[in-house]
């Protein structure tokens, strides 16, 4: 399993940035796929989560409204469209297999993007 994820940078508030993942090492199109983010000092936390053919998505209330989660299955691609960026968006952003996992635990095994909002 390899996920790869790009996209990140430096953002003033209010901008938008589109973060891609490229997965390979595992049937991707049968599986959903998330989004989690970890802040400076902050544990883990879950973003958005997509299911295995992109009909199904659901999204933390803390991004709801503004981040689109979405998937190019032919191309084995996870997108996370961020609009209307704010401080507290500021992370290093990862993909993860799987759908929302109900224990609230991820383990993710990429180097993940990092995302700064700051004027």
């Amino acid at each position: 399993v390899q996920l790869v994820e790009s996209g990140g940078g430096l953002v003033q508030p209010g901008g938008s940035l589109k973060l891609s993942c490229e997965a390979s090492g595992f049937t991707f199109s049968r599986t959903g796929m998330t989004w989690v983010r970890q802040a400076p000092g902050q544990g883990l936390e879950w973003v958005s989560s997509i299911s295995d053919f992109g009909r199904h998505d659901v999204y933390a209330n803390s991004v709801k409204g503004r981040f689109t989660i979405s998937r190019d299955n032919s191309k084995n691609i996870l997108y996370l469209q961020m609009n209307a960026l704010r401080s507290e968006d500021t992370a290093v952003y990862y993909c993860v297999k799987g759908f929302k996992n109900p224990s609230g635990t991820y383990s993710p095994s990429s180097q993940g993007t990092q995302v700064t909002v700051s004027s």
